[in-house]
């Protein structure tokens, strides 16, 4: 697991490129949305949806980060490292 959302789910991230990532999340979110969670560390991400697309059993996610810090952006760049 990499991402707990607040509202519900999990998500892992596949790829993190600048403030752009793409999650496979267990839960949908509808583009333009903004979704809230936490990394293992407690630290809140926050993603502007761009594109939810059904994949599997779970749906890609890709948006762009808000608010990150330097901090947070490390901790996900080692969760994708991590898998």
């Amino acid at each position: 697991m990499s991402i707990r959302w607040n509202k519900a789910g999990t998500a892992v991230v596949l790829e993190a490129v600048d403030d752009r990532v793409t999650v496979l999340s267990t839960i949908p979110s509808a583009p333009g949305s903004r979704i809230e969670g936490s990394v293992p560390s407690g630290a809140a991400v926050r993603l502007k949806v761009s594109r939810c697309k059904a994949e599997g059993e779970g749906f890609r996610i890709e948006g762009k980060r808000l608010d990150a810090t330097r901090s947070v952006r490390d901790e996900v760049a080692a969760l994708i490292a991590a898998q």
